[in-house]
């Protein structure tokens, strides 16, 4: 957390409070965390995009904020006792909230991530044009497991714990597969279950978990956890056959699938 859908919902609630305006100052203490701000002072916002799971704003003078939300990270209207960042506007102020401080913000010259390398290895927006089946089909052969191939960048930028879980639940997937064990069909399966899990998610405003640590800019919460299948919800009845979901970890991060209707092996 946040993954696609969070930064999403965050780049639309951003927009109409960023585009054209000048921000005057950037106030924080740790120069480390939050590199070269002091670059971004009386530049205009141009441009408010997201890559992945990194906002993009671009600056007047050719420069472009780069922010990544971390675990806990998000944008509020309004300060909280866990503020790590003050941005003053030409109109109001943002604050950047961060409990667990593992949000980064970078400003540098349009286009040059050389301080962020993992954003220049990015693979497709899963909800783009660029995001084709050939594409990702080659992408799966592979002896990894499919829930670490999806969470794998590379392959499919913002995608992570929450929405892979979904994904491969509607795709009627096991998460310990290999990749190169899925015959076409399942592939493809797989492929429309991740847009179709993302798209939806994207217009509910994205998951809120029971920690209450994302909610959107204006202190809103998502609301697409009332849909979740499986995540979050090891012992309780799958929502398809009723057999208890199943947790296990797979690439490091715990993995939630039913397998009655995933199966638990190729």
């Amino acid at each position: 957390m946040p993954e696609l859908p969070e930064v999403e919902t965050t780049r639309r609630k951003l927009l109409p409070l960023l585009l054209g305006r000048r921000i005057l100052e950037v106030r924080h203490q740790d120069p480390l965390r939050y590199r070269h701000t002091e670059r971004a002072e009386g530049r205009r916002v141009e441009g408010v995009g997201r890559r992945g799971k990194f906002l993009l704003l671009s600056l007047s003078g050719g420069l472009e904020m780069v922010l990544h939300l971390g675990m806990t990270g998000g944008f509020r209207l309004e300060e909280t006792p866990h503020t790590r960042v003050r941005f003053l506007l030409e109109k109001g102020v943002l604050y950047f909230h961060d409990p667990r401080r593992f949000g980064r913000i970078w400003v540098v010259e349009r286009g040059d991530h050389r301080e962020i390398p993992l954003l220049s290895r990015l693979g497709p927006e899963p909800l783009s044009e660029a995001f084709t089946f050939p594409g990702f089909l080659q992408g799966l052969r592979s002896a990894r497991p499919l829930k670490a191939l999806l969470l794998d960048q590379t392959r499919v930028a913002g995608m992570g714990n929450i929405y892979a879980d979904e994904a491969l639940f509607r795709a009627r997937l096991s998460p310990l597969r290999p990749g190169r064990s899925l015959g076409e069909e399942e592939a493809w399966r797989l492929f429309q279950a991740i847009r179709e899990v993302l798209s939806e998610a994207v217009a509910l405003g994205g998951s809120t978990l029971s920690d209450r640590a994302y909610r959107q800019p204006d202190g809103l919460p998502g609301s697409f956890q009332e849909r979740h299948a499986v995540y979050g919800r090891a012992g309780l009845p799958c929502p398809a056959c009723g057999a208890p979901i199943a947790r296990r970890v797979v690439a490091g991060r715990g993995t939630h699938f039913c397998p009655n209707c995933q199966g638990e092996s190729p």
